[in-house]
């Protein structure tokens, strides 16, 4: 198809590969990049290597997957190959990542790809592939490196999010949702983004200067407490990665967000989202808390999903992140589910299941795992964010001397 005929428009389309660039990854001349991304992607990772090298990129280095490979896997695969991963290729990652290489993923692909797949064989190979993945995973958890994170609307990811639409118009739709949520949709994107970081750091700061213990969320189904990590940092937008960097991790991103302590989580809480998880759609989750760990967990439908990710490893009933969204931001503003955790996530306040970030510490790229685990800061081989924020939803910040300060009501900032 020529790119006259099609419904994803070719100039913004290159806009976000310049702002994937310049802006969330902040390319350095001479750097390497990793760049992961799904086949259908390749009009835009054509362009994102465009833009690196044009910024002085020394090699980007595309690795590609394919949903019908994939697929192939589950229908004619091995048993014992679902306990098995790559990890020959992380630990190539990993090793990129120590000498200097920055890091892009491209989400996109078929968010409900796995859904008629045996449950036992995705939940086995999802855990074979998060151990495998660990020594990636932790450069990144640490910010070791300058990495981000950018959208594609693939077309079986557009006919999920719009069904009744034709092909041509649920991509054309999925693609300006993308667009405008990455705020591309001018040729200011940069200088677009610039100004949203200042305000998404002046409120980081705000919440920084209180150095709450803890965040009290309370709602439908919801009375949580979620006491905070020794020296936690609150992050928001732009981060300067360890290698001195800034780069936006997310793009889209509207959330400011920190470390809670693994072990003062307290209540219960019920998702406001769907959670899409590997081809999964866990609906209405609720889960009680109890010294930090989730000690029983229900859901409408992809119950037994939920439980068995909660089992990949002792981290993963406890809290890695705690992050706060605005009810109006423009992802939620836009109605849409997008069965996209990178999406979703910037539509309502959330919080992650497994590993922290090590950047959400003062003085955090100085500390070793164990002194992250002292303050609180919780290890795991999962990263998985499901939002609990809404027009419904109070948080209220606990100071250290126990005075409560209103921090949002009713899903919106209180200052």
């Amino acid at each position: 198809m020529s790119e006259t005929n099609t419904p994803i428009d070719p100039i913004k389309l290159d806009r976000l590969a310049e702002v994937s660039v310049r802006t969330g990854l902040n390319l350095q001349p001479g750097q390497d990049l990793i760049l992961t991304a799904p086949v259908s992607a390749l009009p835009l990772v054509r362009r994102i290597a465009e833009h690196a090298y044009k910024a002085g990129a020394g090699l980007v280095t595309p690795i590609l997957s394919d949903d019908q490979v994939t697929l192939a896997r589950y229908q004619h695969g091995q048993d014992a190959g679902f306990d098995h991963a790559a990890g020959w290729l992380f630990d190539g990652m990993a090793a990129a990542y120590d000498t200097g290489a920055a890091r892009m993923a491209v989400s996109g692909g078929d968010p409900m790809l796995l859904s008629g797949q045996d449950p036992e064989k995705v939940a086995r190979a999802n855990k074979a592939m998060a151990m495998a993945y660990t020594p990636a995973r932790e450069r990144i958890t640490r910010f070791e490196t300058n990495w981000t994170i950018v959208a594609w609307p693939d077309l079986a990811w557009a006919r999920l999010v719009s069904p009744e639409l034709s092909d041509n118009d649920a991509q054309r739709v999925l693609a300006e949702a993308i667009f405008a949520a990455s705020r591309v949709n001018d040729d200011n994107a940069v200088a677009n983004w610039a100004a949203h970081n200042a305000e998404l750091g002046r409120r980081a700061a705000w919440l920084d200067g209180q150095n709450f213990a803890a965040l009290h969320y309370t709602g439908p189904g919801t009375d949580l407490t979620i006491g905070l990590a020794e020296g936690h940092a609150w992050i928001a937008g732009a981060t300067r990665a360890q290698n001195g960097i800034t780069c936006n991790p997310n793009i889209p991103t509207e959330e400011v967000f920190t470390t809670p302590h693994k072990l003062k989580v307290d209540g219960v809480v019920a998702a406001t989202k769907p959670l899409s998880h590997q081809g999964t759609l866990i609906e209405d989750i609720a889960v009680k808390f109890e010294g930090g760990a989730i000690t029983k967990a229900t859901a409408r439908t992809g119950e037994a999903v939920l439980n068995k990710v909660l089992d990949t490893d002792e981290g993963a009933r406890r809290l890695g992140e705690v992050a706060l969204v605005p009810h109006a931001s423009p992802i939620s503003q836009s109605g849409m589910l997008f069965y996209n955790t990178l999406f979703d996530e910037n539509a309502a306040s959330h919080i992650a299941l497994g590993q922290c970030y090590a950047t959400c510490f003062h003085g955090g790229d100085k500390m070793d795992a164990d002194e992250i685990a002292r303050r609180g800061g919780n290890s795991s081989a999962i990263h998985i964010d499901w939002m609990i924020g809404s027009d419904q939803i109070d948080i209220d910040g606990i100071s250290q001397d126990g005075t409560r300060v209103a921090v949002m009501r009713k899903g919106a900032w209180a200052t």
